[in-house]
């Protein structure tokens, strides 16, 4: 896998948002409230960044939980 891959079958890559947000993820700081992602409490300016980022496979949580990395989320983080 590329470094800067979502998936093997993905085309678009991954950008620094993106990469910053995996990474606060990893560290317990997102939420997702309704379809959007807060960081910190703080909704992402990025409204979109958080659903591409489930669609992608790279997250996964439940209204009002906090957002976790899914394997390959883990994968292409430890990648970057």
């Amino acid at each position: 896998m590329g470094r800067n891959s979502v998936t093997p079958e993905a085309a678009a890559p991954l950008s620094f948002r993106d990469r910053a947000v995996l990474r606060a993820v990893a560290a317990g700081r997102c939420r997702l409230a309704s379809r959007y992602l807060l960081v910190d409490g703080i909704h992402c300016t990025d409204q979109f960044l958080g659903r591409r980022l489930v669609q992608a496979g790279l997250i996964t949580s439940a209204d009002s939980e906090p957002v976790r990395l899914t394997p390959s989320g883990q994968q292409l983080l430890q990648a970057a």
